[in-house]
């Protein structure tokens, strides 16, 4: 099968899932900067996963970039990724409304480690697609980053319930790990 129709409904439902998570910042009841500052706790989980979808799409469309075909399992694992990044909206609201108390901070990090999971599958069921000498698996390697990025998330999750600001700390550093696209790929394109 072409990879062109799932790079194209991926990219619409990133879309989507961005425009249902700006549409929950509502605009203060006052008109000066002081009205703002209840919405801090808000705008600073938007910031953080907006960083977070933004991290999935370049990743992403670099790895579609590379794949050259794909089959009926690929796009079932492609549709499980967008259903968990698809949360994502629900779990920033919950968390900035409720200004990071323990279990909006936990249910953020399962999702996270949910996409995470995700994202690995997907990678995973692409390497069978492509084969071991093939140049995606070249690209990929062993995957360091990811594997490190779903244990810092499980235990941001744990360490939610002891102290959430820790645990939000830990999904900033994943998000710090990831901000520079994985160039991984875009290496052995050039070549």
């Amino acid at each position: 099968m072409k990879k062109g129709r799932v790079e194209a409904f991926s990219d619409g439902v990133f879309a989507i899932i961005i425009t249902i998570m700006v549409l929950e910042l509502h605009s203060p009841d006052g008109s000066t900067f002081e009205a703002l500052r209840p919405l801090i706790p808000k705008f600073v989980s938007y910031i953080l996963s907006f960083i977070y979808l933004a991290i999935y799409w370049n990743n992403h469309h670099h790895l579609f970039q590379i794949v050259e075909h794909i089959n009926g399992k690929v796009l079932w694992y492609n549709i499980l990724l967008l259903f968990c990044l698809s949360l994502v909206p629900f779990v920033t609201a919950w968390m900035g409304e409720n200004k990071f108390s323990a279990a909006p901070v936990a249910l953020y990090g399962i999702i996270l480690l949910m996409c995470g999971c995700a994202y690995y599958i997907l990678l995973q069921s692409l390497l069978k697609v492509h084969g071991p000498k093939s140049l995606l698996a070249m690209s990929i390697g062993n995957d360091f980053k990811g594997k490190i990025s779903v244990t810092i998330y499980a235990i941001g999750v744990l360490l939610s319930f002891y102290n959430s600001w820790l645990g939000f700390a830990l999904y900033c550093l994943v998000a710090a790990i990831w901000f520079i696209p994985d160039q991984r790929i875009e290496k052995r394109i050039k070549e």
